[in-house]
């Protein structure tokens, strides 16, 4: 009797350019926005990285490249987002133009070698009306199984925030999972050294998000939604015991029936952690079912190696399948 199979190697976490809709943003929103980042990045690290995008421009845009990374680093399929520029400046016109020209674009590249990329989608959450009927359009006319948003929808908009309800619920009937990715930080400056934008920044602001959703019940008026989140769901998951505290001790807090612990463990995160103590931990945290693989490819804060790093965890066989590909395909609603 054969041995039965495995399931793929599946990377939740990769990004691919959009030139053609990049160059729609051109114009003073996306100047102003640059300064925004300029001035949070601090100029150390905003020359590192305008050399280091032109060092991996073409990992970005070339498919061979990417197949032959996938095949060193042994993953079979990528989800493949495209890399996270803030456009939740534009107006309801260019959030138009802008949207569907970059689902467009990655679901063509994807389509190049449908049985290892799959193409995830981008919408204006800035515009919640139109998000439904963007997320609505790209699973008909892309097939996407998920859409990547930022860790706020808009200026002054936080995800549980009413005017969103809609497209929570548009996501849940279609069935399509929603990948929460941040850019930097709503701290600023305070961040400008170092690359604490990123470092502290992208997970910061994971886990505010994550916290507006747990606490906002949204979970629990959306059974059947299925959220994930990059760099393991950020610092929430190293210390939702605190949230968990707070819920028990505070009536402002206690907004939900469930403890936000038990709440987070009804979402994804990604195994971008790094080391195999941290990634025992986010298992222990978010449990065995709820961690997919995360490369961040091709960027430096990402790994090259993810199925390695999880084999270094030391998990039993079921746990480390799942984390390798079955979870994902959970997530994903993939066909065996």
């Amino acid at each position: 009797m054969s041995a039965p199979s495995r399931p793929p190697a599946i990377d939740v976490h990769a990004h691919v350019a959009v030139p053609s809709a990049d160059a729609l943003l051109e114009g003073p929103g996306l100047d102003q926005q640059r300064r925004v980042d300029a001035a949070s990045l601090g100029r150390e690290s905003l020359q590192l990285n305008l050399r280091q995008i032109a060092e991996i421009g073409p990992k970005l845009v070339d498919l061979d490249l990417r197949l032959t990374a996938m095949d060193a680093a042994r993953v079979d399929v990528q989800a493949v987002s495209a890399s996270p520029v803030p456009h939740l400046w534009t107006d309801r016109e260019l959030a138009t133009r802008y949207t569907a020209a970059s689902n467009e674009a990655v679901a063509a590249f994807c389509a190049q070698q449908p049985d290892r990329l799959l193409p995830i989608a981008t919408v204006s959450l800035q515009h919640p009306d139109l998000a439904v009927g963007q997320l609505e359009a790209a699973v008909r006319d892309h097939g996407v199984r998920g859409v990547q948003i930022s860790t706020s929808a808009g200026p002054g908009r936080e995800l549980d925030d009413p005017s969103v309800a809609e497209f929570w619920a548009a996501a849940e009937e279609l069935g399509t999972a929603v990948l929460v990715h941040p850019w930097g930080c709503t701290l600023g400056e305070r961040l400008d050294a170092y690359y604490l934008f990123n470092t502290v920044g992208n997970p910061t602001e994971t886990a505010l998000a994550l916290s507006r959703i747990v606490f906002s019940g949204l979970l629990e008026r959306h059974p059947g939604l299925r959220i994930w989140s990059a760099h393991g769901g950020g610092y929430l998951a190293s210390y939702v015991v605190r949230a968990d505290h707070a819920w028990a001790a505070r009536a402002d807090a206690r907004s939900t029936q469930q403890r936000p612990s038990d709440l987070l463990r009804r979402t994804w995160v990604d195994s971008l952690v790094y080391t195999p103590e941290q990634l025992r931990h986010l298992v222990t945290v978010m449990g065995p079912t709820q961690v997919t693989l995360g490369s961040d490819y091709p960027f430096d804060m990402g790994v090259e190696d993810p199925v390695d790093r999880l084999e270094a965890a030391g998990f039993d066989a079921v746990t480390t399948d799942a984390i390798r590909g079955g979870n994902a395909a959970r997530l994903l609603e993939l066909d065996a």
